[in-house]
């Protein structure tokens, strides 16, 4: 069985559509329809249902697709430690973070993981869908590592870089902006709020703390970075819920009175990736005491 014909029937499993599979793996749409139907031949099972709209894995489909995931690991492992015994841990590793934000110093790790693995080389990027694109980015194999602030909901192995705790974000000019103490959720549900995309960790979190406590709040500006939130705050448009993680010129801080779980970010390793050297030379980057 070529492996070639496993990397086509995971790839349109991921994506649902032959076409973006297709495009994914830089391969033609007729040679991956025409590998997945010499799979099925092979296997003697289908694999995909089909429709108009979406290609979708059938029920022996779904139950060969780890299979099929742990095969193609193999044989990636298997390549990499062929091509390290001469040369050293090479290849590329796709990293997703947030925009705009240093929770760790990613560009100095990298610089000495270059000096100790000049072979390994680094692309990162960011999602606009926050730690849930990240999540998907992973389960689809697009992303090798993630810092995410949600608990992982697949195969994805998450260990936590650190976490920051929940602070009220007021205009200079808010009622509460001069008063002491933290200040209560409930306390800001009529004021308008500012806030990240859904998706984000924060916003996921805040979501549900706040419909735990019954408290609602009209949000009248999303936006798609942690750190730009207060500046819209100082503008005067409203006030947000962050993590105490990002500057906040022109704006009052208080401390939240509400018993808020802290914002964890974590660095996650997508299910695919988890036994490429390449890949763990990095997490030891950045888990390395420093």
């Amino acid at each position: 069985m070529e492996t070639r014909l496993l990397e086509y029937f995971v790839a349109v499993a991921d994506e649902r559509n032959v076409t973006a599979a297709a495009g994914r793996l830089f391969a033609a749409q007729s040679t991956v329809s025409a590998g997945l139907a010499s799979l099925e031949r092979e296997l003697g099972v289908r694999l995909f249902e089909r429709s108009t709209k979406a290609v979708r894995p059938t029920a022996e489909g779904e139950a060969l697709l780890a299979h099929a995931r742990a095969v193609l690991a193999g044989v990636e492992t298997l390549r990499g430690v062929a091509s390290e015994s001469g040369t050293g841990v090479r290849g590329l590793v796709r990293i997703g973070t947030f925009a705009g934000l240093r929770v760790i110093d990613l560009p100095e790790i990298l610089g000495r993981l270059r000096r100790s693995h000049p072979l390994v080389d680094v692309r990162v990027t960011v999602s606009a869908l926050g730690s849930r694109g990240l999540f998907d980015d992973l389960d689809r194999d697009r992303l090798d590592l993630a810092l995410t602030a949600l608990p992982p909901a697949s195969g994805a192995v998450s260990r936590p870089l650190g976490s920051f705790p929940y602070v009220a974000v007021l205009p200079e000019a808010h009622p509460l902006a001069r008063v002491d103490g933290p200040i209560a959720l409930a306390e800001l549900s009529r004021d308008d709020w500012i806030d990240v995309l859904p998706g984000f960790g924060n916003r996921v979190q805040l979501d549900g703390e706040l419909e735990r406590r019954g408290v609602t709040r009209h949000i009248v500006a999303e936006v798609g970075e942690l750190a730009t939130v207060p500046e819209y705050v100082a503008a005067g448009l409203g006030v947000a819920v962050i993590p105490d993680v990002v500057p906040k010129a022109g704006c009052r801080v208080r401390a939240v009175a509400d018993d808020l779980p802290p914002w964890t970010v974590s660095l996650t390793v997508g299910p695919s990736a988890a036994h490429r050297r390449h890949v763990q030379a990095v997490v030891e980057a950045i888990h390395a005491p420093r």
